[in-house]
């Protein structure tokens, strides 16, 4: 008997609205006080833990198309550099606002 795939894709800008039942535990999960959650059987995070982390080697961004006015002097820096020049860009931008954020946070 071969199974049928089933696939779902979820709009995460527009998520179906929640049932009776999901509203109603959210709500007691909400008014349970952080001393009756059971941790258990999670292990305690330790600094050697977060020393050997790593970001998901299968992680990957989506990637939106658009359009941007840049400046001609510096994309024909950033083409001088070889191919990649669109990375660069994006790299260069993931990079200030990891910086945005790190300030913002006060870290």
């Amino acid at each position: 008997m071969k199974k049928q795939m089933v696939r779902y894709t979820l709009d995460l800008d527009n998520p179906p609205p929640l049932t009776a039942e999901q509203e109603k535990r959210l709500k007691a999960l909400e008014a349970m006080p952080d001393s009756e959650i059971d941790f258990s059987d999670i292990p305690p995070l330790t600094e050697e833990f977060w020393k050997n982390a790593v970001r998901n080697p299968f992680y990957r961004p989506t990637k939106t198309s658009t359009t941007v006015r840049i400046d001609s002097d510096v994309l024909h820096w950033l083409r001088a550099q070889g191919k990649g020049y669109q990375s660069r860009i994006n790299a260069i931008l993931r990079r200030e606002m990891l910086g945005a954020r790190h300030s913002a946070s006060g870290k």
